[in-house]
């Protein structure tokens, strides 16, 4: 939903307001995010330690950020737990966070989240017939609506087969004409288009179909969404926030570094070595490379005077 001439400059020198309201929703910051011609980073974390990483990083960065929770972290830790501290962060980050629940393939999932605080979730039936995609992502979105939460559709499908799920499928692709019956009949927030991204690494370089993501983009009017950004160069990122994308989801990278960094720091310490002095320096390694993707995504410093804006560029914020 993006046009390049409404773009703004950097804000990298700006220092936080006091106005930016700690209320704000996703749907609210993807539509800045389009005015001003960046993309919100959106990242996986597994823990409450690579999720402060996140969100220093962040808070250094002045960028908002959205803290991305998948299923099986959900299940793992328990809905109840992860509810509440995903709240306390955005309670008390300095900058704008949004606790996120991401790629749930279940209604039943998305609305346990809601109930227990998550401010964004995303409803994944790409796997199932236009028809019941467009019915489960509207029973979600109808829900959500209701208690101020934004959702998060798909239309085509992200490759690999990564914790997030995805599709070895050929046929993975967006069509133009299916998103835009699924925006007009679901009321979704936001689009997760599927135009050749995926999850996990790459074997190669990534093959983006940018000529479909410009035709969704003209076609629809709401954010759409970026999977699978691990491994994708920055002037494929920035080329494809160009053509309408105002969210881009990293997580493998996150993952992978945390893992990489525990692993070396324990071999560095030797046996039995307090958890804190190995976690400390494992931070700074998942900070610095958060640091990098917000970067990348040109969000650096857009924290600052952060609002709510009356009317959407191209759709009505109202529900």
């Amino acid at each position: 939903m993006s046009d390049i001439a409404l773009r703004g400059t950097a804000l990298s020198d700006a220092t936080l307001s006091d106005t930016t309201p700690r209320d704000i929703t996703l749907r609210e910051l993807l539509y800045a995010a389009d005015r001003g011609g960046y993309a919100i980073p959106a990242f996986n974390y597994s823990d409450i330690w690579d999720l402060l990483a996140i969100v220093r990083a962040a808070e250094r960065e002045k960028a908002p950020v959205i803290l991305a929770s998948n299923p099986l972290v959900v299940g793992q830790i328990g809905a109840e737990l992860v509810g509440p501290l995903g709240k306390a962060v955005e309670d008390t980050a300095a900058v704008p966070v949004i606790h996120h629940l991401d790629h749930s393939e279940t209604v039943e999932l998305c609305l346990k989240a809601i109930d227990v605080g998550f401010k964004s979730v995303m409803i994944d039936a790409s796997k199932q017939p236009l028809e019941k995609n467009i019915r489960t992502t509207r029973r979600v979105a109808d829900y959500a609506h209701q208690r101020g939460v934004s959702v998060e559709g798909e239309l085509g499908r992200i490759k690999g087969r990564g914790f997030e799920g995805g599709s070895g499928d050929e046929d993975f692709l967006i069509r133009v004409d299916e998103a835009v019956r699924f925006v007009e009949e679901t009321r979704v927030d936001s689009l997760a288009v599927g135009i050749g991204t995926a999850h996990g690494f790459y074997k190669g370089k990534p093959e983006i179909n940018f000529k479909r993501l410009d035709e969704v983009n003209r076609a629809v009017s709401i954010p759409l969404v970026l999977h699978g950004g691990t491994g994708i160069p920055a002037e494929d990122v920035r080329e494809a926030i160009r053509l309408g994308i105002n969210k881009v989801n990293v997580g493998t990278m996150i993952h992978s570094t945390y893992m990489n960094a525990m692993r070396e720091e324990l071999v560095r310490r030797g046996p039995s070595p307090y958890t804190l002095d190995v976690v400390k320096p494992v931070l700074e390694k998942i900070t610095d490379v958060v640091a990098e993707w917000i970067r990348v995504c040109m969000a650096s410093g857009r924290a600052a005077g952060l609002s709510r804006p009356k009317v959407a560029r191209k759709a009505n914020l109202e529900y």
